[in-house]
């Protein structure tokens, strides 16, 4: 899949949220990358022989206090990649960027992984595959 139409599906994830959470959607950006860095990798602490789909770097809103201001955008990051290689045809990387995005955003609103496996409407989408 072309970088600008797996772009759309990102760009269609996010428009997909419900409107009480993309309103509060602040100083965040979401950005698309082929695929981890060693850095990213390590971010995530995942254990070996896992897959990173999405990584989430920021403050969290329930950490965000009165003094939060003047830093950089929180950032998530999707993984086009290990996506694609995942998936066996466009529909599925439609519904697994749907779930990764909303995977990441959990992580904005200050989910940790245990809360958003109990959410996930795929097993696909867990600690192992995602961060």
């Amino acid at each position: 899949m072309r970088r600008t139409a797996f772009e759309r599906l990102v760009a269609e994830a996010l428009r997909g949220l419900p409107e009480e959470f993309r309103s509060k959607l602040v100083n965040l950006a979401v950005v698309v990358e082929d695929r981890p860095t060693r850095r990213d990798l390590q971010r995530a602490s995942l254990p070996p022989h896992t897959t990173l789909l999405g990584l989430y770097t920021g403050v969290p809103l329930t950490e965000r206090g009165s003094n939060y201001g003047g830093v950089l955008p929180d950032k998530i990051v999707i993984f086009k990649a290990p996506i694609e290689a995942l998936c066996r045809t466009d529909d599925e990387v439609r519904r697994m960027v749907q779930e990764t995005v909303r995977h990441e955003i959990g992580h904005y609103f200050g989910l940790g992984e245990a809360q958003l496996a109990t959410h996930s409407p795929s097993k696909r989408t867990s600690r192992t595959m995602l961060s």
